[in-house]
């Protein structure tokens, strides 16, 4: 019998080492396929997250021992996976490890997830002085945590977590979860839900410091979207941070949250706030309708401690120029209402047939009450139209202006790409210095209705009239045209209109005194913020309503960026009343508010 000798152990080693050197290069480009069966969508997703063996499949140095006990792991990964899922016996086979002709391992899970665990009893309790608060009341627990559907811990979570967010968001800081409990019986498949909570009082606005030296503190203080001694509400808070950011008087604002005062159930506020500076913006474009354009913008944000605004806008495009100035006075709620003096100076190739420029200068009021937006204006204008059918007319007339538009509840001035309607009225008379007496009226509605997730249809429209004593005196800016990529997409900006007659017998279009316009538009999303649309456009200005209207379709891309969505169409028209033919297909480049 041979004897152990201590002596012997280098040698042995040696030799392990040279065996484990050979396995390693066996299996040096070994990787491991995973075979998953009996389990599809949100189940599959979550086993092959859990499975060890998922994060070293694609590793081609694994160990045969690794693999082995990476294996031996499979069948309570794959159970803890579909626990979430309400899935307490599944039966999971889990066959042979195998290899394939490039040594490559094979692994083969059959899952059968079982009868699934059936809520019986869901118990929301909501105890203090959050018991008759509609925060809480209303608050609907996921559609799926109730008695008879299968348990779901994400349900039971968010539920919870549900809770908790309302009580902080409505200043029930003290708020406690009594009892969180998930009581799940395998043997019966039966779970209960109950939630506790006990919300304490509701804590109130305690008084607010300011640390500014931009505008009037009394003036600062109106941006305040809450008020001392009301009901803490983060919304509240989060709304004054916009309020004070969106107007453009500070550079940086912090709206923050002192230490809850226990005793008085009070929350002190403090918000600090520096000055922002004059801007410059710069910066060329392009579109369908306009050609190449430039952009040139001045802001000074702060002209003088009581928050008044200039801003300056110069814009030049191959058919259009203008220069834009407003001095903003604010008034009332300084972050929705204001008065301004308004400059413009404007041309305009409207037409062919048609050029336009025009000259203006006059105040206008802005205010905002519930979900309506008003303005009332009164401009001196000095226009200039040429057209073939009248020649060259000036006039200098006063043009009064009332308009109406929705805004979305909560509104706080910001720039809207897009309203549910826009309704603008104005008009003039021999009275106030011009050459005819007009009425003018415009209504414009654009929605987007989210059809699924996945699929969205825009819906858009315009109309206008107007009542006229001579249409061709009245100044181009105030006609109706239509066509471009926004009205009728398949025909040129402002081509549609009525055909007449000059003195030579020539044909020219010079506008209308009516409009229609309308589009219906579904769009698709595809995936990494891209989407896929078709539409159809019809329209025209027209002297009549019941005149012939044109029409297009077509088909386009969509690039969600994200606040705006870009995209590009081809539309093709289908109708074109008064056209000896149909224009061929035409590219639309336009930008909307992402959907």
């Amino acid at each position: 019998m041979p004897i152990w000798s201590p002596y012997r152990r280098p040698a042995l080693a040696s030799w392990a080492l040279g065996i484990s050197l050979l396995a390693a290069a066996t299996v040096a480009q070994a990787s491991i396929r995973i075979e998953i069966e009996g389990v599809e969508g949100s189940l599959r997703r979550n086993v092959v997250t859990l499975l060890s063996l998922e994060r070293y499949k694609d590793n081609e140095r694994v160990e045969p021992e690794a693999v082995e006990r990476l294996y031996r792991r499979a069948d309570d990964e794959v159970r803890s996976a579909l626990r979430p899922f309400g899935y307490y016996e599944p039966t999971v086979t889990t066959a042979p490890l195998t290899q394939d002709r490039q040594h490559n391992w094979i692994v083969h899970i059959a899952i059968d997830p079982g009868q699934p665990v059936l809520i019986t009893v869901v118990s929301i309790i909501v105890r203090g002085d959050g018991a008759t608060d509609p925060s809480f009341t209303k608050l609907a627990p996921p559609a799926n945590l109730k008695p008879g559907h299968r348990l779901e811990h994400a349900d039971y979570e968010q539920a919870k977590d549900d809770l908790q967010r309302v009580a902080l968001t409505f200043g029930y800081l003290d708020a406690r979860l009594q009892r969180n409990e998930l009581l799940v019986d395998p043997t019966q498949h039966s779970a209960e839900i109950h939630l506790e909570i006990d919300t304490g009082a509701r804590y109130r606005f305690g008084a607010t410091t300011i640390d500014q030296n931009v505008i009037r503190e009394s003036q600062f203080r109106r941006f305040l979207r809450y008020q001392e001694g009301e009901f803490f509400d983060v919304g509240k808070q989060l709304r004054t941070q916009f309020a004070l950011d969106d107007s453009q008087y500070f550079s940086t604002v912090d709206v923050e949250r002192g230490d809850p005062d226990t005793e008085h159930h009070t929350v002190p506020m403090h918000i600090t706030a520096k000055r922002s500076t004059n801007s410059f913006s710069f910066g060329p474009g392009y579109g369908t309708d306009t050609g190449a354009r430039i952009t040139a913008g001045f802001t000074n944000p702060v002209i003088n401690d009581r928050g008044h605004r200039l801003r300056i806008l110069v814009q030049a495009s191959q058919i259009e120029q203008l220069a834009d100035a407003s001095y903003d006075i604010p008034i009332g709620d300084p972050a929705r209402d204001r008065f301004s003096i308004v400059g413009l100076a404007q041309y305009e190739q409207l037409t062919n047939s048609v050029t336009a420029s025009a000259l203006s200068l006059g105040p206008s009021f802005t205010e905002v009450r519930g979900v309506w937006q008003t303005g009332i204006a009164v401009n001196g204008v000095h226009a200039v139209t040429t057209d073939e059918l009248s020649g060259r007319q000036g006039d200098y007339l006063v043009v009064p202006q009332l308009s109406f538009a929705t805004v979305p509840e909560g509104y706080l001035g910001e720039a809207l790409f897009t309203r549910v309607l826009n309704v603008s009225i104005e008009g003039s008379d021999a009275g106030l210095g011009a050459n005819t007496n007009f009425l003018r009226a415009d209504v414009q509605s654009e929605r987007v209705l989210n059809i699924s997730p996945i699929w969205h249809l825009l819906l858009r429209g315009e109309v206008g009239a107007m009542v006229v004593g001579n249409f061709p005196e009245l100044p181009g800016f105030y006609r109706f045209f239509a066509g471009g990529d926004r009205s009728v997409r398949g025909f040129e900006f402002d081509s549609l209109s009525p055909t007449r007659y000059n003195s030579l017998g020539q044909p020219v279009q010079i506008g209308a005194p009516n409009l229609i316009t309308g589009t219906f538009e579904v769009e698709r999303d595809l995936p990494r913020s891209f989407g896929i649309a078709t539409f159809f456009d019809f329209g025209n200005a027209i002297d009549h309503f019941n005149n012939p209207l044109a029409a297009s379709v077509g088909i386009g891309g969509r690039w969600r960026l994200p606040v705006v969505t870009v995209g590009l169409d081809i539309a093709q028209a289908v109708r074109a009343p008064g056209q000896a033919s149909l224009p061929g297909p035409r590219l639309s480049l336009n930008i909307s508010p992402k959907l």
